[in-house]
């Protein structure tokens, strides 16, 4: 799971109220740990800090703080953290468990990745990152080491250890670069203050490893890879790989502009282009295509993918698995077997089967005839759990449209960082209403007003 850490010393049989499976490794600062947490019976994994690190050093307050910025950041692309605890003289992680390799381990295993493939990784790692940095962190080491892609498919990213909050005080000295050399951005090689931009720098660089199979800045006789990254071009990446497309070529030169202000003005203008790039090139679930990846390169055996997509109510037929010419047509069928799954439950009105098209809902019917039926794009900055009628409707950033029945509706943004808004919004079957908002900070001026379309 962890790359780098290798298996050494006593195990212990328990850590607080979890199990001790096996070591899964240890590095110069930390031993990992497989475990089962009681009474829950969940697995997990604990970063135990070593004995030999003291206490009231600069390395046991780096390990607290990754732990305390973990705990914070809720996010599907982020490893989630369950619990801290301190024990006398130890310090113990306890953190969501991955099944999976890190993009470390499979850029050995096929150093270069389709350009969909790479595409998917990147969007993940982003969407973390957009969301990390709407709360002032900066990860400040994103490499492939720190990029875990699961078994089914998930991406998570992984060590916050010398990650920057800029509420609080650094761990280093100005003047400083820390992270990851071959990596690091211009201004974090040079110690200057950092923002969301040297993020998205090595995002950048990551980037072109996995679609080109070659780090952009490689130290050679006449400079090293610092200096590169500051003064050099890299090369670019059609003369690695002619197959490039040239929106992803733009991509990449927007990530690693040399000056901060020259790249993408936030996080999620990235996450557009890569949805958008993503949009043409890829029409089935981004992690089963993940999965199938995993599959196709040996990373998980036949029967080991069909097992991660056939789950749920969606269930890939089994040719689409062994034929990817017929993996778009699955994805049909899953979202066939999903709209059915919705019928079922009420969300849209339907009959013995089928849409009922041309039936007006009845008194008292809170199903929603297609007839009657418009929907609702929400755009919301920086992001938001969107609550319609008071029920969890869906989390921003999200494409998909929420399919409402006609006449007035109640909505309302809830993000924990920003100021709530409620809007009032009129749907108009066969018609699609956008909202727009911009969440606010507490005690701050008020923004302007939504626009709707």
């Amino acid at each position: 799971m962890w790359r780098g850490f290798l298996a050494c010393g006593p195990m212990l049989d328990r850590i607080g109220k979890c199990r001790i499976v096996g070591e899964i490794g240890s590095g110069g600062m930390a031993v990992i740990y497989k475990a089962i947490q009681e009474p829950l019976e969940r697995v997990v994994a604990i970063k135990a800090l070593k004995p030999s690190i003291a206490l009231d050093s600069q390395f046991a307050a780096r390990f607290e703080r990754e732990a305390r910025f973990m705990a914070s950041l809720q996010h599907e692309n982020i490893l989630h953290v369950y619990d801290f605890v301190k024990d006398g003289d130890s310090m113990y992680i306890v953190m969501e468990y991955v099944q999976g390799i890190d993009l470390y381990d499979l850029l050995q295993v096929t150093p270069r990745l389709p350009v969909e493939v790479a595409a998917i990784v990147a969007l993940q790692v982003a969407r973390a990152l957009d969301y990390a940095h709407y709360r002032g962190i900066i990860h400040r080491d994103i490499k492939p080491a720190n990029v875990m892609i699961s078994h089914s498919g998930e991406v998570k990213l992984m060590d916050f250890g010398i990650a920057r909050d800029h509420l609080q005080s650094d761990l280093t000295e100005t003047g400083t670069g820390v992270g990851t050399p071959s990596y690091m951005s211009p201004e974090q090689i040079l110690g200057d203050k950092l923002d969301f931009r040297s993020d998205v720098f090595s995002l950048g660089i990551v980037l072109y490893q996995c679609i080109t199979g070659k780090k952009p800045f490689i130290e050679d006789e006449s400079r090293t890879v610092m200096q590169k990254i500051r003064l050099d071009r890299y090369v670019n990446p059609r003369k690695l790989v002619g197959s490039v497309p040239s929106n992803v070529e733009r991509i990449l030169a927007r990530c690693m502009e040399k000056l901060p202000a020259n790249r993408y003005p936030s996080t999620q203008v990235l996450i557009d282009d890569l949805v958008e790039f993503l949009a043409g090139r890829v029409s089935i679930n981004h992690n089963a295509r993940l999965v199938m990846y995993l599959r196709d390169v040996g990373v998980l055996g036949q029967s080991e993918a069909e097992a991660m997509l056939n789950t749920s109510q969606s269930r890939a037929p089994r040719s689409a698995l062994h034929d990817p010419d017929m993996a778009r047509g699955s994805v049909l069928i899953f979202a066939a077997l999903l709209c059915c799954a919705m019928l079922a439950a009420g969300t849209i009105q339907a009959s013995a089967g089928r849409f009922s098209r041309n039936r007006e809902p009845a008194e008292g019917d809170t199903g929603l005839s297609l007839s009657r039926a418009g929907y609702l794009r929400v755009v919301v900055d920086p992001w938001a759990d969107v609550f319609v009628d008071g029920e969890l409707a869906t989390t921003t950033p999200t494409a998909a449209r929420l399919p409402l029945s006609a006449g007035k509706h109640y909505v309302k943004f809830v993000n924990p960082f920003y100021q709530e808004r409620s809007f009032e919004v009129v749907i108009r079957p066969g018609a699609t209403q956008t909202l727009e908002a911009r969440l606010r900070p507490k005690h701050t001026a008020a923004p302007p007003e939504p626009s709707k379309r």
